[in-house]
């Protein structure tokens, strides 16, 4: 009598970006495969990008977020999801999973012969006096998004304040002004948008003073105070104080590598998981994918966190392919990304001269850097616009990075540069 073959066993922790393209790829190259997609959260598959823009009402149909729910996956690739479902500890001896069920209370075991870890990162939340004060929000998860959205609609507050100017954040202060709110912008920086160097983001800067947003550079918050109106009055380093009925933060991520560190694996100082090329952890069972993991910086070649959706696909591709067999490899990260800001789109890749300089290469004039105006399109058809471009490059013609921002066609551009 012949032994039936074993199906192999997959888990993946997250379904989000990196999770659930491992999943869906994963199927795709292998149809025998147990798959299974255990989620905290009760939504998989979203697009966190556009969660700003469901706030200010520009995105109109919050379902346009949702770009996979566990009915259909299970329904077209056959992958077990499980929402709600935390995942509390790794035991690497004898390959399982405890699983916490946030619906029935009960925490059960799973095996696996393979895992993937696609945990993602949360927003930063420094141990600032008041941080968690009741009108204190971060915008990171549509139950967030949920939230903000019902009081921007309900409550109705006039004055906002953005404490940190990165790209959700510079986009939820256009969102906020758009909806009819006041807003300040407080970034701990001289500039908003750390990826571009100063002459770039001071494009935007002089944009959003313009737009009606009150910029407040170079000054951090000591403190949060509740008020019993609602409202909370934010104190600066510098001696403002500032007040408002919401408070957003938008101060940075950091890895959700707590479950990899507790189970052992390797991680570095920041707490991303450290992997190798074929993005298996220091476990040859365990591979790990997405904003939690350490990256190659693409143009310096030194270690880099670099939280990006478009990467995080591209991982959780070469590792799904891995698990089927094959031997791809993931050559680093660019860093390219976009944001609009105001009437103003930014857009970057590879390093900028402030990274350069830190890295001492200004002494040895290892590179160049050049800024240009250029109109968006030939300048005798109607419409066109100034771009400006900053170009960072080396001797031989190397390109380390570059830098656009103007009203139309950023995007465009730094794509054939990336």
């Amino acid at each position: 009598m012949m032994m039936e073959n074993k199906k192999r066993r997959t888990l993946i922790i997250g379904g989000v970006a990196g999770g659930a393209t491992a999943a869906a790829r994963l199927r795709r190259r292998d149809n025998d495969r147990e798959i299974i997609v255990f989620e905290k959260g009760e939504y998989i598959s979203y697009a966190n990008c556009g969660l700003p823009y469901y706030v200010g009402g520009v995105i109109k149909d919050r379902n346009a977020l949702l770009l996979m729910n566990p009915e259909t996956m299970k329904a077209r690739f056959d992958i077990d999801v499980r929402i709600s479902s935390e995942v509390t500890a790794i035991d690497r001896e004898n390959k399982k999973l405890a699983v916490f069920d946030k619906k029935s209370g009960e925490t059960y075991e799973e095996p696996y012969d393979d895992l993937v870890i696609a945990t993602g990162s949360s927003p930063v939340v420094p141990p600032i006096p008041g941080i968690d004060g009741e009108g204190i929000h971060t915008l990171w998860t549509v139950p967030d998004t949920d939230r903000i959205k019902r009081i921007v609609e309900e409550r109705k507050p006039e004055t906002a304040a953005v404490i940190g100017g990165g790209f959700i954040g510079l986009e939820m202060a256009e969102n906020l002004q758009k909806a009819g709110i006041g807003v300040s912008v407080i970034e701990m920086q001289n500039q908003v948008m750390a990826p571009l160097d100063y002459e770039l983001a001071e494009l935007l800067h002089e944009n959003m003073t313009m737009n009606g947003v009150e910029l407040i550079l170079g000054d951090g918050v000591i403190s949060f105070v509740a008020r019993d109106d609602g409202s909370t009055l934010i104190n600066l380093a510098g001696g403002r104080t500032i007040r408002a009925e919401m408070v957003l933060l938008s101060i940075g991520v950091k890895p959700n590598s707590a479950l990899a560190r507790a189970a052992g694996l390797k991680v570095n100082a920041r707490g991303g998981i450290v992997t190798d090329r074929f993005l298996k952890t220091s476990d040859e069972n365990i591979y790990a994918v997405g904003d939690v993991i350490e990256v190659e910086n693409f143009v310096l070649q030194t270690p880099a966190m670099i939280p990006l959706a478009g990467p995080a696909n591209r991982q959780a591709r070469i590792c799904a392919d891995n698990l089927a067999g094959d031997r791809k490899e993931y050559h680093g990260t660019m860093g390219t990304s976009v944001a609009k800001v105001f009437d103003n789109t930014a857009a970057v890749t590879g390093a900028n001269e402030k990274t350069l300089r830190a890295m001492g290469m200004v002494k040895n004039k290892d590179y160049y850097s050049v800024l240009i105006s250029q109109k968006s399109h030939a300048g005798y058809y109607p419409g066109a616009v100034t771009l400006f471009l900053k170009l960072i490059f080396g001797r031989k013609g190397e390109i380390y990075g570059a830098q656009i921002a103007g009203q139309e066609g950023a995007d465009k551009r730094i794509d054939t540069i990336a």
